[in-house]
Order: structure tokens, then C-alpha cells, then sequence
């Protein structure tokens, strides 16, 4: 089994054999611990996760998913995102035991100690590998930033902080109250 401290690249393969319980993402081919998240980011993530597949569900959109759920871009990129949006016509990328593919959606809820790692590291590599939406979630804010990506950059689409609405570019008709997610 592959030692969690080790600094050597690690495959999907040894990432598959750990079995300590913990969660773990790979980035640039090293392993790394991601924390149990607090109650206040599952409280997020729950009331987040439900709208997003109460709406995705009754259109029939698509497919919705909530960590810990591997999304595998290569053998160097493997995250659990905190939530993920997969449209019909791609669902393909949706394999047995992972996402094997790019997203139409992602969204990260942002600790205090995942901060960089989120907004600037995944960020990058979610960029490169196409995912069309980024959504940034700030439970101690009470903000979302909501990110499209244009001409292989991303652009802000849509922001929010402490009350109003939210909408999404590639999931139409989705808008979401701010009150409905933090309170």
C-alpha cells in the first residue's frame, strides 16, 4: 500500500488500495489529505446539493453528485469536488466506480484552510481541463462566486453576498436564493 507520505507520484491504483478511511485527492501526482469538513460546510452542501438535484432531477437535465465522488481528469488529477453537475449528453464520463472526464459543473465549498488550494490551484486545473462552470462557495461570507469559462479563461458570471439570487449560464432556469443555502 502506498504510504500517505510519500512524495513519489501515485497512481490511481495505490490511490484505490489506501484504505485508512480518510478522504484524498491527487494533485499534480501527489497524494493529499483533504480534511473532514465541518458541520457548517455539510449544512452548505446539503441545502446546495438538494436544490441543484431538485432542479436538475424534475427538468431531467442531467446528473448531480456530492462528495466523495473521484473526478479523475488524468492520472495526475483526481479531486473529490464537493458537488458536480454532469449534463445527459455527457454522461458518458460517468463510469462504475468514478467520473472518468471533465464536468459541466463543479462546485467547491471553501474552508478557511482549503482557501488557496480551491480558489487558485483547482481553479487552474479545472480551467485547463474544461470545466464550463466553477462555482466558489463562502459559508463564513455567505457568498457564491459563480465563474463560466470563455475563451479558456474564466469570467465572473454571476456573484452574491449575504442575500439574493445566484443563477447558473449552463443549467437554465436555475436560480437559487442565497437564504435558501445559509440559513
Amino acid at each position: 500500500m502506498a504510504s500517505i507520505t510519500d512524495k513519489r507520484k501515485i497512481t490511481y491504483a495505490d490511490y484505490l488500495k489506501i484504505d485508512d478511511n480518510n478522504r484524498y485527492e491527487i494533485f499534480h501526482g501527489e497524494l493529499h489529505m483533504v480534511p473532514a469538513p465541518s458541520p457548517d460546510h455539510q449544512g452548505v452542501s446539503m441545502n446546495l446539493g438538494t436544490l441543484l438535484w431538485s432542479w436538475v432531477k424534475g427538468k431531467r437535465l442531467g446528473r448531480v453528485f456530492n462528495a466523495p465522488t473521484d473526478v479523475i481528469f488524468d492520472d495526475d488529477e483526481i479531486f473529490q469536488p464537493d458537488i458536480i453537475f454532469i449534463r445527459n449528453e455527457n454522461k458518458s464520463i460517468i463510469g462504475r466506480n468514478a467520473i472518468q472526464g471533465t464536468p459541466d459543473l463543479i462546485i467547491e465549498i471553501i474552508s478557511p484552510s482549503s482557501s488557496f488550494y480551491d480558489t487558485v490551484e483547482k481553479k487552474e486545473i479545472y480551467r485547463k481541463y474544461g470545466v464550463k462552470e466553477y462555482w466558489l462557495v463562502f459559508p463564513d461570507e455567505k457568498a457564491i462566486e459563480i465563474l463560466t469559462l470563455e475563451k479558456g479563461s474564466y469570467s465572473e458570471f454571476c456573484r452574491s453576498k449575504k442575500e439574493g439570487i445566484v443563477k447558473s449560464r449552463i443549467i437554465e432556469g436555475l436560480e437559487i436564493d442565497l437564504k435558501d443555502i445559509f440559513e
